[in-house]
């Protein structure tokens, strides 16, 4: 972990030798490690190799790229790059090292086996021969992070209504059709998709409008920022005579916005389990609780009731056959990813049906202002 006083290194150079000495300090007895080429090869496509022995005298190549930053979506062609290098040197293993690596870009990286190690103190080194795997934690946010550096989450009310727009309607988008859809000022957007394009979650066209790489992962990226929970003001109460009434009170009751989420809005898709609390999205839980009788509950609550912190939860809702008002079905699946129990296996059990049946619930953009039609 990056403590108070060390400073941010400025130059590869400085990247390199603090993520090279905290590689040192991390080596097991017996081992060491020795330069053996810098900054070679005829494109430059590497900026250090080292020779990493065990002690049984077994060596390695590590062949290295320092990055001050790295965005998901050059994890590829630097993986592609180190990998031509390591051609070149016997038994070699590829090394990124950096400033700072935010998670995503880690994982990526580890996807395509390439080990990394960053100035913060994040670090996989995984090498067969000789038989080393090294990990350790450092920062998950930059801590040198300064106001004028790029947005790096997808926290927030504006990030929620981008997403969701994203999520819910289909591609491709213009700035200016991204912004009219989500509602979301135009700094903000801007700012949203610049981030999504680091992330490699989106990507532009030959037109320059934005298209969407994979939902299903931006779901789970916006699940790190947002959640059911952490997202809204909960309060818990109990329905003495089960959920199927407190869903007709829901119908029967005209004054309250409501929208049903979790289990058993997902039912409604991909049935998994009976529901063993209601989860219910609200403009006002005390009028709620009021209008549907109610009770107060410390504990043995079978419903929640939250107060979003953003009222997109409430756009493009969907009225059931037996007049129960439910999230969309990307909201439905980020609340049962952030869920506890079983919330997270119902989740995926949604997105697979998601995946099966886009043309259904995703909606087109309208021409025009006017009512939305599926795909």
């Amino acid at each position: 972990m990056v403590s108070d006083e060390q400073s941010e290194p400025q130059t590869l150079s400085d990247v390199l030798r603090v993520c090279l000495q905290q590689l040192r300090d991390q080596l097991p007895e017996g081992w060491s490690l020795v330069p053996v080429a810098a900054a070679g090869g005829s494109d430059r496509d590497f900026d250090a190799v080292l020779s990493v022995s065990g002690p049984d005298g077994t060596t390695a190549s590590l062949v290295i790229e320092a990055k001050r930053v790295l965005e998901r979506r050059n994890v590829l062609a630097v993986s592609e790059q180190l990998r031509g290098a390591a051609g070149r040197f016997p038994n070699a293993w590829t090394v990124v090292v950096a400033r700072y690596l935010a998670p995503s870009v880690r994982e990526a990286l580890a996807e395509r086996g390439v080990s990394y190690i960053d100035a913060t103190g994040n670090m996989r080194l995984v090498v067969s021969v000789p038989g080393l795997f090294i990990a350790n934690r450092g920062a998950d946010n930059d801590p040198w992070r300064g106001p004028g550096r790029p947005r790096g989450t997808l926290k927030g009310v504006p990030a929620a209504k981008v997403v969701r727009a994203l999520m819910d309607y289909t591609g491709p988008w213009s700035i200016r059709e991204l912004i009219d859809l989500s509602g979301a000022s135009t700094g903000a957007t801007y700012r949203v998709v610049e981030y999504l394009e680091r992330e490699d979650l989106v990507t532009r066209n030959e037109d320059g409008k934005i298209v969407l790489r994979d939902w299903r992962r931006l779901l789970q990226q916006w699940s790190k920022d947002y959640g059911f929970v952490r997202s809204s003001r909960i309060t818990r109460y109990i329905e003495p005579r089960g959920l199927a009434t407190l869903l007709t009170k829901a119908t029967d009751i005209a004054d309250v916005q409501y929208a049903v989420t979790g289990t058993t809005a997902a039912a409604e898709w991909a049935p998994y389990a009976p529901a063993r609390s209601a989860l219910v999205y609200v403009a006002d839980a005390a009028q709620a609780a009021a209008a549907w009788g109610l009770r107060p509950a410390e504990s043995g609550a079978n419903v929640l009731l939250a107060e979003p912190a953003t009222a997109v939860v409430f756009e493009r809702t969907i009225t059931t056959a037996d007049g129960t008002v439910i999230v969309a079905p990307a909201q439905v699946a980020v609340d049962l990813m952030t869920g506890p129990g079983r919330n997270p296996a119902e989740a995926e059990e949604l997105m697979d049906w998601m995946e099966r049946n886009e043309s259904s619930w995703r909606l087109r953009q309208p021409a025009r202002a006017g009512a939305l039609s599926p795909a």
